[in-house]
């Protein structure tokens, strides 16, 4: 156990089917007059954001709706709605959607309260003061981004993803509602609840957890082993995604609190160079990383392998692992995820590169495992 440690949970957290279209007494307490509502167009075209701005309207004025935000958001993207959000007033940032438009929202927040550049905050604890206030509807089971201080922002000028950390962008209030997740397509079901459960385990084993994260964490894992493949094949099923949505938000409080490791350190990397979602990215790297990792931290493996379903009763701790990891890799690979580097279009001879972007990612600092550039390289020949 850390000899000393910190937690914390910046969000209140409301669970309910069809509270989305209910935010009305929230929206009172926070004193907001003028709402910025920052979405992608997935969440206009699946009818998701219509009825929840039916139920702001009769509290506070809409002032502007920013629409366009892309799977992996950029520092242009936040500019470019920051200043429609200084423009338009607004008190009070309303984000709906994955992990792209909240970390979006999170980090046009920055701009509208303090102005400058968002570069200038780019990094661990630079934003000076709290934030506007935000709330973030998630309709993806995945980054837990409604409970995290961090965002993460596509540098295109560098093709890096670029860290922005602060507990001021954890949002004030998230708003769990299984219904906006019945629409998800199954591809993307997969992709984010794989990303779920990557915060679950990495902070599990990382240098900084603690007792209360790997509470979360361990929870987190079952929930999403017992879950994950339901969601996916039926979206429909309410209790599925409603668990899927409790699994992602809980491993987002434990990573907030314990930080991630080298499989997202990897997945970062190709995401930033070459666009791969990053869930998908993920889930190519889970076992090459729990396999590098397991030789430092037996231990937390076999519990991650029980919380997985792994009967470990009477049984060598390298069985039980192996098998752990093979039940995350069969989950992935049953809901239809890819598991090599060259399916998602990633070329071999940009192996050496992503292993040096990788090994300045912020992410990998917290893991078990001191990584070097060499073994970086051998994960990714690995999965390619």
């Amino acid at each position: 156990m850390q000899e000393f440690f910190e937690f914390g949970i910046g969000s209140r957290v409301l669970y309910k089917l069809g509270l989305a279209s209910e935010l009305g007494p929230i929206i009172d307490e926070l004193g907001a007059q003028r709402i910025f509502v920052v979405a992608d167009k997935g969440v206009v075209s699946a009818g998701l954001l219509a009825p929840v701005l039916d139920g702001l309207r009769g509290n506070a004025e809409i002032v502007g709706v920013f629409d366009s935000v892309p799977a992996n958001s950029s520092v242009a993207k936040v500019m470019e709605g920051a200043q429609a959000a200084i423009a338009a007033e607004a008190d009070l940032i309303v984000a709906m959607g994955g992990g792209s438009p909240i970390d979006t929202a999170k980090a046009i927040r920055i701009i509208l309260t303090n102005g400058g550049q968002l570069l200038d905050y780019q990094g661990y604890n630079v934003i000076p003061a709290r934030l506007t206030p935000m709330i973030a509807i998630p309709t993806t089971s995945g980054t837990g981004s409604e409970v995290t201080p961090y965002a993460m922002i596509r540098d295109e000028d560098q093709d890096l993803k670029l860290s922005f950390t602060s507990r001021y962008l954890v949002p004030d209030v998230a708003i769990l509602d299984p219904l906006l997740t019945r629409s998800l397509p199954p591809t993307l079901t997969a992709a984010t609840g794989i990303d779920a459960l990557s915060h679950a385990i990495e902070t599990f084993v990382s240098t900084e957890n603690n007792p209360f994260s790997n509470g979360l964490a361990l929870t987190a894992i079952d929930l999403i082993a017992n879950n994950l493949r339901d969601a996916v094949q039926s979206g429909n099923d309410i209790d599925a995604r409603g668990h899927m949505l409790i699994a992602a938000c809980m491993a987002g409080m434990a990573c907030a609190n314990s930080y991630f490791g080298v499989i997202h350190a990897l997945a970062h990397a190709i995401g930033g160079k070459f666009h791969v979602h990053h869930g998908t990215a993920i889930s190519i790297f889970m076992p090459v990383g729990m396999r590098f990792n397991s030789a430092v931290v037996p231990d937390r493996y076999v519990r991650i392998a029980r919380a997985m379903g792994v009967n470990a009763g009477g049984r060598s701790d390298k069985e039980v692992i192996a098998d752990g990891i093979g039940a995350v890799a069969t989950l992935a690979l049953d809901c239809g995820l890819p598991a090599r580097l060259r399916d998602v279009g990633v070329p071999e001879d940009a192996l050496p590169e992503l292993a040096e972007i990788a090994l300045l990612d912020g992410a990998i600092y917290h893991n078990p495992r001191v990584a070097t550039a060499a073994e970086l390289l051998e994960m990714l020949k690995e999965t390619w």
